[in-house]
């Protein structure tokens, strides 16, 4: 149980994120029953009592970070195994995941979990791709993270192994998941509408699930994209951009999250300001998958435009990291290089995606994303007695040009500490990675995947 107050003391810098982005060096919070009572100067809360206190001097504080789109269920297990020049790994990707047992995807996930929280993120999407979600429940509880699910559907032939339903199927399963996920452990799990794209997804079945979704005062999140090709294709078909075409559908608005959107123009951007829908990008799975961020990345338009937007690392053999810590680094590297301008995505942004603006994408910033009295007390402590830390001056920039996931020190989720000092206890990590190695082995020997272990000899 967590302390019914907790002290977070004399913090060398308090990164606030509030309304006013006030930085506050020589800093205390105060938590009380799980929330932010308090956040000011040290000296003005040196009187303040808890049952706990940490001593923060070296310590930097940041709201939690959230995680818009991310696979934690099948990738560990197999990370690494594409080789670069493999075109397309996404038909490796669904089988793979498909051929998952209940097990498995509750080991694969444990160790996703403890990736997620020792890196500083406490509340991530997972859109729809894990099977098993009972079995991944006590997982989620003893990590003590918030997780956003759902269960992916679809209702069309697609050119990789994907659930497909018929679809009045797809609807009920859809509003079934819904009535019995939300909401549990004590909100810290909320379920969202989840068809997998509209490429997958027929005009009925992607209208349906937007109702289902309203119908239940909830999201709905589906991988998008457009550009050149895109655009022409779906002029062909539908006389629309991507975009217009889910607005045609009323398939937008502001409960509605766009993952990866790679390739929007300027009038889809417009649509999708005007509708007030979300968008999650991530960057370093389109850096790394080569989606050509000069051409197609249009993060500092959306952003311009007022489209709230959230970072996500898509899975570990996407972007094979969870750490949003990174991601921030390359929303705010990979623009001042593809538009030769230092001004595109300043850390500042970076951060505000992986907190408030990210917190305002998933409809969860009435709680987190923020450090301010009333708010959930979701918190990472960064150490700042780091080599990468040296010296500092601005700790803003510190944290997204300098630092990664590995200098968190500590996590905490509703009051709860679930990280101390670099420590989680909610699994034995040396077994755990022995498991998944093993789950590794069989599962690519069980779907006949095999790839060479690496382009040079293994002796």
């Amino acid at each position: 149980m967590p302390p019914r107050s907790l002290k977070i003391d004399n913090a060398r810098y308090v990164v606030t994120v509030d309304r006013e982005r006030r930085i506050i060096q020589d800093g205390s919070i105060l938590v009380e029953d799980g929330k932010v009572s308090r956040v000011g100067k040290a000296a003005a809360l040196a009187n303040a009592q808890a049952e706990r206190v940490i001593d923060a001097r070296h310590l930097l504080v940041t709201p939690g970070f959230v995680n818009g789109h991310m696979h934690i269920s099948y990738a560990h297990a197999v990370r690494g195994i594409f080789p670069d020049n493999l075109a397309s790994p996404l038909s490796h990707v669904f089988k793979l995941q498909m051929a998952m047992t209940e097990e498995e995807e509750h080991a694969t996930t444990l160790l996703g979990l403890v990736e997620l929280l020792k890196s500083g993120t406490v509340c991530f999407v997972d859109p729809g791709s894990t099977k098993f979600p009972d079995a991944c429940l006590q997982a989620y509880d003893d990590a003590g993270i918030r997780a956003i699910i759902g269960e992916c559907v679809s209702d069309q032939e697609a050119p990789f192994p994907l659930p497909r339903y018929a679809t009045s199927d797809a609807v009920n399963r859809t509003a079934a998941f819904l009535g019995k996920w939300q909401g549990r452990l004590d909100g810290r799990i909320r379920a969202w509408a989840m068809p997998f794209s509209p490429e997958t997804c027929s005009a009925d079945l992607l209208r349906a699930v937007k109702g289902v979704a309203d119908e239940h005062n909830t999201f709905l999140t589906l991988h998008h994209g457009s550009g050149p090709q895109a655009r022409k294709d779906y002029q062909a078909r539908h006389g629309k951009t991507p975009t217009e075409y889910l607005e045609s559908i009323g398939v937008l608005g502001p409960n509605v999250v766009l993952a990866h959107s790679l390739g929007v123009d300027d009038a889809e951007i417009e649509c999708l300001a005007r509708t007030g829908t979300k968008v999650a990008m991530c960057p370093v799975t389109a850096a790394k998958g080569g989606r050509g961020v000069p051409e197609h990345g249009r993060m500092p338009e959306l952003l311009a435009k007022g489209v709230k937007v959230a970072l996500g690392c898509d899975s570990p053999n996407n972007s094979n990291h969870l750490d949003i810590v990174r991601a921030m680094n390359m929303a705010a590297i990979q623009y001042k290089d593809a538009r030769q301008d230092t001004r595109m995505i300043p850390a500042e942004a970076a951060l505000e995606m992986a907190t408030i603006t990210g917190a305002q994408a998933l409809g969860v910033a009435d709680e987190i994303g923020s450090i301010e009295p009333g708010k959930k007390a979701d918190l990472v402590l960064f150490d700042t007695q780091r080599p990468e830390w040296q010296a500092l001056f601005n700790p803003v920039n510190n944290l997204v040009y300098n630092a990664d996931g590995r200098s968190v020190h500590t996590v905490i989720i509703d009051g709860r500490v679930v990280v101390d000092a670099y420590r989680q206890t909610f699994v034995d990590e040396p077994r755990l990675f022995a498991k998944v190695q093993e789950i590794g082995e069989k599962l690519q020997t069980r779907t006949g995947t095999a790839f060479p272990r690496s382009r040079w000899q293994i002796l």
